[in-house]
């Protein structure tokens, strides 16, 4: 039985005035597939990844699949989407061959991301306004497949106003830029930029997710970001992994999620 049928945890309803939303760690494991793809063998496996993680906290799991597969492979898609208990998100651009992935897969969630070929990760939102017209119609084709869609974008209002017209049931809030400011000032001034488009968002009735460059320690101050209901973390997920093993690098993120839901 699919998430989305099973658990309503994460479908949780914005009429609901009285309440906060629940958050919930879902974990990027596109890391662990650019491992195995460094020495084109079998190890280690993604598949193997996800069990771990949704064992240890994870509320779902998310993947990439780039246009390029330089990590997640379609095999691993498909795969996942059998396995995952949980949410399972696919993140992808606007490219006709991963749409047409999508419609096969029919994953929980969608997530639009930019991408460019040379780019190491994901550098920057979505363009919601260049793309308004097909982002409209990829709502209206996705959610009547009962696929709830997501925008990866700036936290900007404007961006988050386009985001309204196409239909979309989510943002992500591109959290990048508070993650790599210099200084306490910038992050305190990407901090506020994130917390008001968060609330512009909740306001007409669009519900938020946020990622990208997550640590734990500047995950705590996101976590009080206004309506938020899932953080997608990947990277340092991974990379504490290495000293620590991966279900306790789950565990300890999970952990941090869950304090902000007392």
């Amino acid at each position: 039985m699919r998430f989305r049928k099973s658990c309503i945890g994460w479908m949780y309803p914005l009429e609901r005035k009285d309440a906060m939303p629940r958050k919930i760690l879902c974990v990027n494991i596109d890391h662990i597939a650019t491992i195995r793809e460094a020495r084109g063998g079998t190890e280690p496996d993604p598949i193997a990844g996800a069990r771990i993680c949704e064992q240890n906290g994870a509320a779902g799991i998310t993947v990439h699949l780039r246009e390029d597969r330089r990590h997640i492979q379609d095999r691993d898609v498909f795969t996942l989407r059998d396995i995952v208990i949980g949410k399972f998100n696919l993140e992808m651009a606007l490219s006709d061959d991963i749409i047409g992935i999508a419609r096969s897969v029919l994953p929980d969630q969608i997530t639009l991301v930019p991408e460019k070929r040379e780019e190491l990760t994901t550098e920057g939102g979505l363009n919601v306004m260049k793309n308004e017209s097909r982002l409209r119609d990829l709502v209206v084709e996705f959610r009547e497949k009962d696929v709830v869609v997501s925008l990866f974008i700036e936290p900007d209002l404007p961006t988050i106003d386009a985001t309204k017209r196409t239909g979309a049931d989510f943002i992500e809030i591109h959290t990048g830029s508070y993650c790599n400011a210099g200084s306490h000032e910038d992050r305190s001034r990407e901090l506020q930029r994130i917390y008001r488009a968060a609330e512009h968002a909740v306001s007409l009735g669009i519900r938020v997710n946020a990622g990208h460059g997550l640590n734990y320690t500047n995950v705590r101050d996101v976590l009080r970001t206004p309506g938020l209901e899932e953080l997608n973390i990947g990277h340092s997920i991974i990379a504490q992994s290495v000293f620590t093993g991966l279900a306790t690098a789950v565990r300890d993120m999970a952990i941090l999620v869950e304090e902000s839901n007392a």
